[in-house]
């Protein structure tokens, strides 16, 4: 009687699920090499806007600033309105690096004007992020809130060199992002807000460059 040998069949293991850990390293090495291996980019970890309101996950400055948000399968989109608003108001160009389970409902909530990259796990744990879109430049940037990406010391050096009064130097915060984005163009206060955050040393802990 003849043997039968029976036939192999693929494996039916299922891809893992994105983790935020795993999407961050992708990103850099996948997206962003070049930006940091060029020392005249700044790359950051966790920028923070509007005073820590919301942490733009990976920031990228050079001509511009790019934010890239990173949602993976493991996380949830219940805090991307808030962020896509943040976002919306100082940076110049936004991406979301989001997991293939989230992709159709991140496209519901993001402006037509934000990049999306979206990633996957191949069974061997490799995560592959591929492009969907690219990021166009923002429409809506908010001067006051480009603006508000200085600290105090900054916005008043910057101030300074303008002749401005010294009791309006002693203002707020507010009265001074207010009287920046009164005073200087937006194309203007765009450039002298890059190159001061990359001018900039003392990097708190969590806003530290890559």
């Amino acid at each position: 009687m003849a043997v039968t040998t029976p036939t192999k069949t693929p494996s039916s293991r299922k891809p893992a699920l994105t983790r935020d850990r795993d999407v961050r390293a992708a990103v850099r090495r996948k997206v962003l090499a070049d930006h940091i291996a060029d020392p005249a980019v700044l790359v950051l970890d966790e920028l923070g806007l509007e005073h820590g309101a919301c942490r733009v996950d990976i920031a990228v400055i050079n001509g511009s600033i790019h934010g890239y948000e990173l949602k993976s399968d493991a996380d949830t989109l219940a805090r991307l309105p808030q962020q896509i608003e943040i976002y919306s108001r100082a940076l110049d160009r936004a991406t979301l690096v989001v997991g293939e389970r989230h992709l159709d409902a991140a496209k519901r909530l993001l402006p037509d004007w934000w990049g999306i990259k979206v990633t996957s796990t191949g069974v061997r744990g490799a995560v592959y992020v591929e492009s969907e879109r690219s990021a166009v430049s923002n429409p809506g940037v908010s001067p006051f809130h480009v603006a508000h990406l200085l600290w105090r010391n900054e916005a008043v050096e910057i101030l300074a060199a303008m002749d401005v009064t010294k009791k309006d130097l002693r203002g707020s915060r507010a009265e001074l992002y207010a009287l920046l984005a009164r005073l200087l163009p937006l194309a203007e206060l765009r450039s002298q807000v890059r190159s001061t955050l990359k001018q900039r040393s003392n990097w708190r802990r969590h806003s530290l460059p890559l």
